[in-house]
């Protein structure tokens, strides 16, 4: 103003409760209202009233407070009004001052203000409380309350309410208490007659703290995770080890362990300690699922443990983590130990058998495994065999192998000759011929010469253990000894196999005869000597069918066509009784109809085709042949054309392309005189008779 003397702003309105000085702006508040002086211009350029005048100033006095240098903060009674200072446009100056202030927001409150402070875009509001007792209906003074309120255009949201605890508060009046704050630090000051309280704002920490009061742990470490680059008290791992040792204490195990795996991570040293923790409240099994199999990797003792843990009290839980746990965690040959031990005592228990199979295998004791395999038929033995190529162990449990799935064995073994031998195989299956046949019988299958060492032994293991099969091996096979055979399937009464055999060997007469007599089938008898197609087996057919009217009757029906049925018409008996003989003869004649009619059809196409044949060999022969200079008589090897064209010559070509000079072709003879071509044909008209003859 001026350094040297005093300057009046504003009197004549009683006395000044309150005064606050921002910049070039200062407000105050008397008995009528707020005022706001503008040191810059030297003008007073507001004047907001006070809306309740009921109230004594002296009691409850307006409270002042600038948010920044343009923002005014006014609290008196229960109203609150935010006021903004703007510049006036050049337009509108005339005689007013050069800035203006505009109520932004105005609101009433429950309780009357003894202090405002700005927090962000939100007011700190200290309120005076009067409260009415329920028992003397009479007022009295309570706790002073501050407030956090979001303000808006007309009313305002509250955020948060404190009760504040100070003394005296029961004497004390709304001018009694003051609300002031420290911009810098974010502190605020809440001052009565007897106490000065500090307030400030709550951090992540404090949330956190208040979390972890309240033993909501879940809470406190999601709120740790997402600002933990803002706590500076707290550690999310202390926070997540106080949450599982909550967990165990409130008996929740398996939460407890499922939340090891996040709050422990790769600190090998602390999940260690927790697997003791949880040893010593005996809860092993709840944290097994969750412990580190890669990265970390604990002490194989603590895996060790665990693993022992289950082979006490659940065998097949441990058979899951043997499955599950990589065979590097811990010492395998001790837990195969102990998993024998166990086994003295049940020694029949399929799963620790299979458990003990599985540790043999981590091991690679292969030949142990693969024993434990085949005395419990599992069905993972082939595939540990061609996984680990243990064909080398198996020699000697072939037999075993077979017992179990002979399919899935013999395509094993005849998949990997190479590695066991068929000598080998056979021999191994010596004392048991039904298995033995098995693998003969695929081996024959996939191959009819690789077993032909073995085809002998084959004819009797058919015969006894798959004689459905033993006829077309006989058929198929060219190795197996005829004689062998036709002794065994005599011995055996096997007719069938007995005919094909002696068929085979030549004695058909033989085969005939045993068809007729010991299976008394014409139908068969006929079958056999269309297939033999001999004049003799047909004349035997017909004299020993000829005093057995259905055999008659069959062969009346099937021989049309390979024997003529007048033969054996004439040698039927007269008077013998033949059933269906009319229905036999009416189809012999039919057969000879059809005959004819087929007869006449291929004779018409025969000359039809040969007709065109003729006619298209003609018009290929009168096809004219090039001869130029490049050809040669083929008898004096001189070209045909002579070098001078004018000189008269003469050449005879074939139609097989050969071709002569005239002079250089024998004469023809009285006997023949058509000429043929020396080099492809003399006496027989084949490709190269007849010729063009070519004269200049």
């Amino acid at each position: 103003m001026s350094r040297w003397k005093s300057s009046v702003l504003h009197e004549g309105e009683g006395n000044i409760r309150s005064v606050k000085w921002r910049g070039h702006l200062i407000a105050w508040a008397n008995n009528m209202g707020v005022k706001i002086f503008d040191i810059t211009s030297k003008q007073r350029i507001t004047n907001v009233p006070r809306d309740d005048i009921s109230l004594r100033p002296d009691m409850y006095p307006c409270s002042l407070c600038w948010k920044d240098s343009v923002t005014l903060i006014i609290g008196w009674g229960t109203s609150v009004k935010i006021c903004s200072v703007k510049e006036r446009h050049a337009s509108e100056m005339r005689d007013l001052p050069s800035r203006y202030v505009e109520i932004v927001s105005q609101f009433e409150t429950e309780l009357h203000v003894s202090g405002l402070a700005p927090l962000c875009d939100q007011l700190v509001v200290l309120s005076y409380v009067k409260e009415v007792s329920e028992k003397t209906e009479r007022e009295y003074c309570a706790r002073p309350r501050l407030d956090i309120i979001q303000p808006l255009p007309e009313t305002c949201e509250e955020v948060s309410s404190d009760a504040l605890t100070v003394r005296g508060f029961q004497e004390n009046e709304c001018r009694d208490y003051h609300l002031e704050y420290s911009e810098g630090e974010s502190l605020f000051y809440i001052v009565s007659p007897r106490d000065v309280v500090v307030a400030k704002e709550r951090d992540q920490d404090d949330h956190i703290d208040w979390l972890l009061e309240k033993k909501k742990y879940e809470e406190a470490l999601m709120a740790a995770e997402i600002s933990q680059k803002n706590i500076k008290r707290h550690k999310i791992l202390d926070i997540g080890l106080a949450y599982v040792n909550h967990l165990v204490e409130k008996g929740e195990y398996d939460v407890a362990a499922r939340k090891c795996q996040k709050i422990l991570g790769k600190n090998a040293a602390l999940w260690e300690y927790e697997v003791y923790k949880f040893k010593e409240i005996g809860q092993l099994k709840a944290i097994s699922p969750y412990l580190p199999r890669g990265d970390p990797v604990l002490k194989p003792l603590i895996y060790e443990m665990i693993l022992h843990e289950f082979l006490e009290s659940d065998y097949e839980g441990f058979a899951t983590l043997i499955r599950e746990w990589p065979g590097d965690l811990y010492n395998n040959s001790v837990i195969v130990q102990a998993v024998r031990d166990h086994l003295k005592k049940d020694s029949q228990n399929r799963t620790l058998l299979k458990t003990l199979a599985e540790l043999y295998t981590y091991d690679k004791n292969y030949g142990n495994a693969l024993e434990i395999y085949l005395t419990l038929r599992h069905k993972d033995v082939f595939q540990l065999i061609h996984k680990h190529n243990l064909f080398s162990s198996i020699k000697d449990k072939i037999v075993l192998l077979m017992d179990f799935d002979s399919e899935k064995a013999v395509d094993m073994l005849l998949d990997n000759e190479d590695k066991i031998s068929i000598k080998k195989v056979v021999e191994e299956l010596e004392d048991r011929p039904e298995l033995q046949h098995v693998y003969l019988h695929k081996l024959f299958k996939r191959d009819h010469h690789k077993g032909q060492a073995y085809h002998e032994k084959q004819i009797s293991l058919y015969a006894e253990y798959d004689r459905p099969n033993l006829l077309p091996f006989l058929r198929d096979s060219i190795h197996c000894p005829l004689e062998k055979a036709l002794e065994i399937c005599q011995q055996r009464n096997f007719v069938e196999e007995t005919v094909y055999l002696l068929s085979r060997m030549g004695n058909s007469r033989s085969a005939l005869k045993m068809i007729m007599e010991e299976l008394h089938d014409v139908d068969k008898a006929i079958e056999f000597a269309k297939e033999q197609d001999d004049g003799e087996l047909w004349e035997d057919l017909i004299l020993y069918s000829i005093d057995k009217p259905p055999f008659i009757t069959g062969l009346l029906n099937n021989i049309g066509t390979h024997v003529d049925p007048i033969l054996l018409i004439h040698r039927i008996k007269e008077g013998m009784e033949i059933p269906n003989l009319r229905d036999s003869l009416v189809k012999i004649l039919q057969d000879y109809n059809l005959q004819i009619l087929l007869r006449e059809g291929c004779k018409k196409i025969l000359v039809a085709d040969s007709l065109s044949l003729l006619k298209k060999m003609h018009r290929t022969q009168m096809k004219g042949v090039l001869v130029d200079e490049e050809n040669i008589c083929e008898s004096c090897l001189s070209p045909v054309l002579p070098s001078d064209a004018a000189k008269p010559f003469s050449v005879v070509v074939f139609h097989c392309r050969h071709m002569f000079h005239k002079e250089c072709l024998p004469a023809p003879s009285l006997n023949s005189p058509a000429q043929f071509c020396n080099i492809c044909s003399a006496k027989h008209r084949g490709p190269g008779s007849a010729i063009l003859e070519m004269k200049k």
